[in-house]
């Protein structure tokens, strides 16, 4: 997950309407009044695309917009690379403002500063799989050995070695997908629009995908809009949700903020059949740190227990950690051993799990473990612990207090 302090939005989407009519300014007042979608479609034959959508994507950020079909998510994407054009409302991009773009200046700002990576993949058929992907390039009016070079890497980098003067027709959906996106790539463009990118996919490659997304997203840190009507794919892929409803933003957040506070019965009716254990990270619902047992000898771990007034702690050394030290333990030492090391006789095998594992993946050592397990960072260091209630709150329907207050912790630092 990104942090975004400090940072200033790389794109910003300000009071957007869109209005879909050939009287769509004089419809406008009427949509501000608050006149829902129905009643503006009966009384005037517009069609409401977008009321009023504000939304700030940071650099590097995976922003998922999504909605049900006729939400408004597909009329969205278009605005920012100005497909289509607002109603009313700014466009922002990298301190720019896109509805002053004359002609030029915007066919140049679609060129190099945002790709599109569209459902049905686009690909022209007449081409070969390695002109498809230079095509962007050869618009831009790149030389042909250095635009098939680098059309090359990404064919390779997207898993396509060897596909290179074959044809789209000679490959399959998820194949062919995968040239979309390499083309995409290709421009070296800081934004990627991904519109339904995947959902024409079965499951499987469906999946593969996704999976191939979040790999390539790790090294490049492109800023990708993307758009679906399926939540499990938006919870897997997305730094940030916004959840469109008849061309209205109705709550935006992390995924975790999404899943555990739904803000209304719409967005819940979303999220109630979701698998939390599959979509939510150890990291976003562990509770801190409680006692973290870092000393060599055992007196010094005693006066450390008795400080944090708790009956284990997590012992670390050098090499990281160790394991588990009970206040039971150390009290059944005597006192003329304190100066004695802690062994692995005192400790308690109680794994570690790292923090951004999912859910999942830790139940069967939590089932396992008398004591609650120990988050780890990715430096080796301790950050928290997850515990079975902590756990059990999470995957019931109805998370308890403590749960919640951990969703707020969280999201007070995203």
């Amino acid at each position: 997950m990104n942090s975004n302090e400090n940072k200033s939005p790389l794109i910003s989407i300000k009071n957007l309407y869109k209005i879909f009519g050939k009287n769509e300014q004089r419809v406008l007042a009427s949509v501000k009044e608050g006149k829902s979608k129905e009643d503006i479609l009966a009384e005037t034959g517009h069609t409401v695309g977008l009321a009023d959508i504000n939304l700030d994507i940071y650099p590097g950020e995976i922003f998922v917009i999504m909605g049900l079909s006729g939400s408004g998510k597909s009329t969205l994407i278009r605005h920012f690379n100005r497909l289509i054009d607002p109603t009313a409302g700014e466009i922002v991009v990298a301190g720019e403002d896109v509805m002053q773009l004359n002609a030029k200046d915007l066919q140049n700002f679609r060129r190099n500063k945002m790709s599109m990576v569209f459902q049905r993949f686009g690909l022209m058929p007449h081409r070969t799989v390695i002109q498809n992907i230079a095509y962007g390039l050869q618009v831009q009016g790149i030389a042909k050995s250095e635009r098939e070079k680098c059309a090359q890497e990404w064919l390779d980098t997207v898993g396509l070695s060897g596909y290179a003067n074959q044809y789209p027709v000679q490959l399959s959906g998820g194949q062919q997908q995968r040239v979309g996106l390499a083309r995409a790539l290709c421009t070296d463009a800081e934004i990627l629009l991904m519109d339904e990118a995947f959902s024409a996919l079965d499951p499987l490659i469906r999946s593969e995908m996704q999976d191939q997304l979040i790999e390539l997203q790790d090294k490049l840190h492109k800023t990708i809009v993307f758009i679906t009507h399926d939540l499990d794919e938006a919870l897997r892929i997305g730094d940030k949700i916004a959840i469109l409803r008849d061309g209205l933003l109705i709550q935006q957040g992390a995924p975790v903020d999404i899943l555990l506070n739904p803000a209304d019965d719409y967005v819940e009716a979303f999220v109630k059949d979701v698998n939390r254990a599959r979509a939510l990270t150890v990291e976003t619902v562990m509770q801190p740190q409680i006692c973290r047992i870092s000393s060599e000898n055992i007196g010094e771990a005693v006066a450390q227990m008795r400080k944090s007034k708790q009956d284990y702690g997590y012992v670390m050394n050098e090499d990281g950690y160790q394991g588990v030290i009970t206040q039971e333990t150390l009290e059944g030492v005597e006192k003329c051993d304190y100066e004695n090391k802690i062994t692995d006789s005192l400790l308690e095998d109680v794994p570690s799990v790292q923090s951004d594992a999912l859910l999942e993946s830790v139940i069967p050592d939590m089932l396992d473990s008398e004591h609650p397990l120990a988050v780890l960072n990715t430096e080796g260091e301790v950050e928290g612990h997850i515990s079975r209630s902590t756990l059990a709150d999470i995957l019931s329907d109805q998370p308890t207090e403590e749960a919640e207050t951990q969703s707020d912790k969280n999201s007070v630092h995203q």
